[in-house]
C-alpha cells in the first residue's frame, strides 16, 4: 500500500506529522505538501510561474505552490508510480458544509480523485484543536478498511473528527454536507502607511445542521464521513434553462 500525503497547513504542520507517523504503520508514505500555510487556496493551480520541489530534513517534500499543485506534481511527475490513495490533512479546524468549497485540504484530496486515485480529506474540528493523534488514528482505520474492502471506483471522502480523546469518539456516521449562514462582514483596517485594508470575516454559524449533516454528527461526538462528487451540473435545472433560452 502506497499513500501520498498532503495538506494545506504546510509541511511543518503538526497534523501532517501525526498523520505520517500513524499511516507509516500500515503503508509506504510519501509527503508532498506546501512550503507555507495555504489554507483557503481551494482548487487553484499555479500556472504563472514554475514550481520547485525541495526536501526537508525529516524526509517530507515541499512545494512553493498550492495543495492542488502538490498532488498534481507528485502524481503526474514526481512519483514513479501511481499511489494507491491520497490522504490530505490533518487539517487544523473543521471543513464542513460550505467550508469544503474553499478548503485547500479538501482540494488536495479532490485533485487525487480527479487523477483517478481514491482520496480522503481529514480535518480536526475545533478552533483550538490539538488532538491530532485522534484524527490520525481515525485516518488509519479508514485506510485499513479500504485495504480490506477496496471500492470498485475512485472515491472522495471528506472526514471531520471531533477534538476529543480517541476513546471518546462514538464511531462513524455517513453524512451530507450542512450549510452555514453567510459569512461575517469584512473587517476594515489601515496599514502603517495609512492605506485602507480589509480582512475577510469569519465564517458564519451553521444554518443547516440537523440530523444527517456533518455538523450534527461531529457535535454528537461522531466522526463525520461525507462522500463528495465533482459534477457541479444542476441537472434538475437543465430543462428550465433550455426553455428560458428558447423564449
Amino acid at each position: 500500500m502506497r499513500i501520498l500525503l498532503s495538506n494545506d497547513d504546510g509541511y511543518f504542520a503538526p497534523g501532517i506529522e501525526a498523520l505520517a507517523l500513524e499511516l507509516s504503520k500500515v503503508a509506504d508514505i510519501t509527503v508532498v505538501a506546501p512550503e507555507r500555510d495555504r489554507s483557503g487556496a481551494s482548487n487553484s493551480l499555479t500556472l504563472d510561474r514554475p514550481l520547485q520541489l525541495r526536501q526537508a530534513p525529516n524526509g517530507f517534500y515541499y512545494v512553493n505552490g498550492t495543495p492542488t499543485d502538490c498532488v498534481h506534481l507528485a502524481v503526474t511527475g514526481m512519483l514513479d508510480h501511481q499511489p494507491d490513495m491520497v490522504v490530505s490533512g490533518v487539517n487544523h479546524g473543521a471543513n464542513m458544509g460550505d467550508d469544503t468549497i474553499y478548503s485547500g485540504t479538501v482540494a488536495a484530496a479532490t485533485e487525487g480523485h480527479l487523477l483517478g486515485v481514491p482520496s480522503i480529506a481529514v480535518s480536526l474540528v475545533g478552533r483550538n484543536a490539538s488532538r491530532f493523534e485522534t484524527a490520525a488514528v481515525v485516518a488509519r482505520q479508514l485506510v485499513e478498511r479500504f485495504m480490506a474492502q477496496p471500492l470498485d471506483e475512485p472515491w472522495l471522502l471528506n472526514v471531520n473528527v471531533p477534538d476529543v480523546p480517541l476513546q471518546e469518539v462514538k464511531g462513524f456516521q455517513t453524512t451530507r454536507l450542512g450549510r452555514r449562514h453567510r459569512a461575517e462582514p469584512v473587517v476594515r483596517d489601515r496599514n502603517p502607511r495609512g492605506e485602507t485594508i480589509f480582512w475577510v470575516g469569519a465564517a458564519g454559524p451553521a444554518q443547516d445542521a440537523g440530523d444527517g449533516t456533518d455538523f450534527h454528527a461531529v457535535a454528537d461526538g461522531y466522526v463525520s464521513v461525507t462522500p463528495l462528487q465533482i459534477d457541479l451540473t444542476q441537472v434538475a435545472r437543465i430543462g428550465h434553462v433550455t426553455r428560458w433560452l428558447s423564449r
